[in-house]
């Protein structure tokens, strides 16, 4: 018979810790499968013009995102994390906080399942919370920064217990983790370099490149894209009758 209360207990107990924990490890995974499905979802809509893969995966982002408030041992994202690092060591996080932060994510899924799925009418609004969501799990699986976490540290009057890479934690840096001035000013120059390389890509190339043209087309509402075709065949009308007086 299942057992109600430690069906819906949050976290998994481990021994010498006294609150709820996760893993962080698969967590990552997690991330990082999620980030794949929609930046697939994202070229399918620039190179193909369909939205068939993002409205599949949105709906799998959402009810994914639910059952993680949940009970997130039955998540399935989080299923296939366990599978690719089961052989590793765990590293444990409060479930608290991961909770809080898939929260946030909770809230970003659903308004995005309506309007991609529900009622399809992308535009850049729609377009920048998909964005966000990418950027947040990228962040999580790359480089084990979990942003959500952050905010519930900011909410929270006391400092949570073991968050991701124990920055609640660690109060003075070892020297391994710190930059000599020669670090800094490479560390400076690429990132100046890289933001200029990026601003160069869309605005100094020609037409201002064909992905810029995509995007723009594909955030644009049913009703801009249906005056843009009215006006295109106007154009030509208007092409086809100017021909005729000229003959």
């Amino acid at each position: 018979m299942i057992n109600l209360k430690e069906f819906f207990a949050y976290g998994e107990k481990v021994p010498g810790y006294e609150i709820g924990m996760l893993n962080e490890r698969e967590a990552r995974a997690a991330a990082a499968i999620l980030f794949v499905g929609a930046f697939l979802g994202l070229m399918n809509g620039i190179m193909l013009h369909t939205a068939v893969f993002s409205k599949y995966f949105v709906t799998f982002f959402a009810i994914d995102f639910t059952m993680r408030i949940i009970q997130p041992r039955y998540a399935p994202s989080l299923m296939l994390g366990r599978f690719f690092v089961q052989n590793q060591r765990p590293e444990y996080v409060g479930a608290a906080q991961k909770r809080f932060a898939w929260v946030l994510g909770f809230i970003l899924a659903w308004p995005m399942f309506y309007y991609l799925v529900i009622d399809f009418q992308p535009n850049p609004l729609k377009a920048l919370v998909c964005l966000i969501c990418m950027a947040l799990l990228f962040f999580e699986a790359a480089f084990s920064i979990c942003l959500g976490c952050k905010i519930f540290e900011w909410v929270k009057r006391k400092d949570p217990k073991y968050c991701p890479g124990g920055v609640c934690e660690m109060k003075i840096k070892e020297p391994i983790q710190t930059f000599s001035v020669a670090q800094k000013v490479i560390l400076i120059s690429t990132v100046l370099v890289m933001g200029y390389g990026i601003y160069a890509y869309f605005t100094k190339l020609p037409d201002r490149t064909v992905f810029v043209q995509k995007m723009k087309t594909m955030m644009m509402s049913q009703a801009e894209l249906d005056a843009i075709q009215a006006a295109k065949e106007q154009a030509e009308e208007d092409a086809f009758f100017n021909d005729d007086e000229d003959l």
